[in-house]
């Protein structure tokens, strides 16, 4: 789950300016057979026990929560708090023990309310956390640029364990690797945060490769934090084969594709001012309608399983390595159910090459973010001297 922008809007949630929402595709798909089926065991969908996953040596449910959009105002919606709160004990009780959140989302407010609604399980599930913005430590300001800087990241770690009134953070990510920071400080950090007990696994997000192997060197690195999406494939060029390599989890966030992959967009979308994704040129005019075919991929798969194309789309990713956790958000209760009942579908190794395939011959259009935040990706940390 996570995008740093602070502007991106929920993934099947209030997509267009008035009059131009492209709802109509979500609202036939409650019609078809599939969804109707998926709608019925949605409200008993649960993870079972032994439907658990490795990040390194920490071990979550197979798929996760992302907190990231419930302390946000949209143009058309406010979440509730308290409904925010049901939410994730609700995904508890569904067997949900892997929770994502970061100080940026809010920023602070996703992490308080996270800490409000686990505090009477805190011991059964795992909670993240990340650093790495430059955000004012008591007022939540978000400031330009990056800040990892060792002192800062301690401090950053006591508000944290604050807010989400708890004594540890099972897994602290680099939001974004700080290019003016050496990878081996921001390890030798965490390195004592683990000592004293306040951090129990660290991780990095979007990292460049050769960071991600010093960080590795000089502390065991238990999962990489990415965007990765029938809609977004770039980690398989080479971060998946380094991952496998090191023994590290991998944790897609937006695996449904901001939206995208549960139909609730079409070619008539045009997105409210403020939406991140009106200034992606994946969901251009002009992009858009070719990138449809993946949704048309996933409504002929939905079909043939009796499932929703969420539930493909995360199941697609399961599917993949068994060390993937995918981290969905949501705001509605209706979709954490459909997310939890992913882990009910399974592919035959038949079925796995031949939606590989299908996918692969699908050539999304556009760039998955605008520049100005791609150039926060793939950045490698300098060199220690």
């Amino acid at each position: 789950m996570t995008n740093e922008d602070t502007t991106t809007i929920g993934r099947r949630g209030f997509l267009g300016a008035a009059g131009s929402l492209a709802l109509a595709p979500l609202l036939a798909g409650a019609s078809s057979p599939a969804f109707a089926q998926a709608g019925t065991a949605d409200s008993s969908a649960s993870i079972q026990s032994s439907d658990r996953r490795k990040l390194g040596t920490l071990e979550v449910s197979s798929v996760g929560l992302g907190v990231q959009n419930m302390g946000r105002t949209y143009q058309t919606t406010i979440p509730s708090r308290l409904e925010m709160i049901n939410i994730i004990r609700v995904a508890h009780e569904g067997g949900v023990t892997f929770f994502d959140t970061a100080e940026a989302y809010g920023p602070h407010e996703c992490e308080r309310i996270l800490g409000e609604a686990i505090e009477p399980f805190r011991d059964n599930v795992v909670i993240t956390s990340k650093f790495g913005w430059n955000i004012d430590l008591k007022t939540g300001e978000r400031r330009p640029g990056l800040n990892s800087r060792p002192d800062h990241i301690k401090l950053v770690v006591d508000g944290m364990l604050k807010r989400l009134r708890t004594d540890r953070i099972d897994l602290l990510y680099q939001h974004r690797v700080d290019p003016e920071v050496p990878i081996e400080d921001v390890a030798d950090v965490v390195k004592d945060l683990m000592d004293q007990g306040k951090v129990r696994h660290w991780g990095l997000s979007e990292m460049g490769l050769n960071t991600l192997r010093r960080a590795h060197a000089a502390l065991p690195v238990s999962a990489v934090q990415s965007e990765y999406s029938m809609l977004w494939r770039g980690p398989e060029d080479q971060v998946l084969s380094v991952c496998e390599e090191l023994g590290i989890g991998f944790v897609p966030w937006s695996p449904l594709g901001v939206g995208f992959l549960t139909g609730a967009i079409d070619a008539r979308t045009r997105f409210a001012q403020g939406d991140i994704r009106g200034i992606e040129s994946r969901f251009s005019p002009e992009n858009l309608p070719a990138n449809l075919a993946l949704v048309t991929l996933l409504n002929d798969w939905a079909e043939r399983k009796q499932a929703t194309r969420a539930q493909i789309a995360l199941a697609w990713l399961l599917a993949q390595k068994p060390w993937i956790v995918p981290i969905p958000g949501t705001t509605q209760m209706p979709h954490l159910l459909e997310n939890i009942g992913a882990t009910s579908i399974s592919f035959s190794a038949e079925e796995t090459t031949e939606l590989n395939a299908a996918v692969s011959a699908i050539k999304v259009r556009g760039q998955r973010l605008p520049d100005a935040v791609l150039a926060y990706s793939a950045v490698e940390a300098p060199e220690k001297k």
